[in-house]
């Protein structure tokens, strides 16, 4: 099984060796994404920014989530999500973006939504791509499942990428 240090010195040398930078637009993982990347040395030379977007409002205001998509689905939903990496990349300059909402619990879930459902997208301004997680534990368990999750996500999507 991959760790997590190995998956970040992947989109370290990734995005190093492409000229790329990331971006991270988060909610239920609190900018946990921005911590692990900002923990490997020199990542300042391919991350660029972390938005933790808790609130719906801060994802309208900062990233350009719609209202609209906000009031459909609620934001724990593939189009906010989506909406989250575009809105990340264009506002940050960046050339990728990883995005995280969900119910980490302990309360909050509905049965559509129960505790530990989490969307993640990562892409970029133009093309996202979304997965929808179920995730046990507790609030930290489905917090760091989902960190571990969208960095794998987005090495493997970098990976593609950078293929050609």
């Amino acid at each position: 099984m991959t760790t997590r240090l190995t998956q970040l010195e992947s989109l370290a040398e990734i995005c190093t060796s492409q000229g790329w930078m990331l971006a991270t637009a988060e909610s239920c993982t609190g900018g946990g994404i921005a911590k692990a990347m900002t923990e490997v040395a020199g990542s300042s030379s391919w991350f660029t920014a972390g938005l933790v977007t808790y609130s719906n409002t801060s994802k309208e205001k900062l990233l350009g989530v719609q209202p609209a998509s906000l009031a459909t689905g609620g934001a724990v939903s593939e189009a906010v999500v989506k909406e989250m990496v575009a809105g990340a990349c264009l506002r940050t300059g960046a050339d990728f973006a990883l995005a995280t909402s969900g119910v980490a619990g302990p309360g909050g879930g509905t049965p559509e939504k129960p505790v530990g459902t989490v969307w993640i997208a990562w892409g970029s301004a133009n093309l996202q791509q979304a997965l929808k997680c179920h995730f046990p534990g507790d609030r930290r368990a489905i917090r760091e499942a989902s960190i571990d999750q969208a960095l794998q996500l987005l090495k493997n999507h970098l990976e593609k990428a950078a293929a050609g």
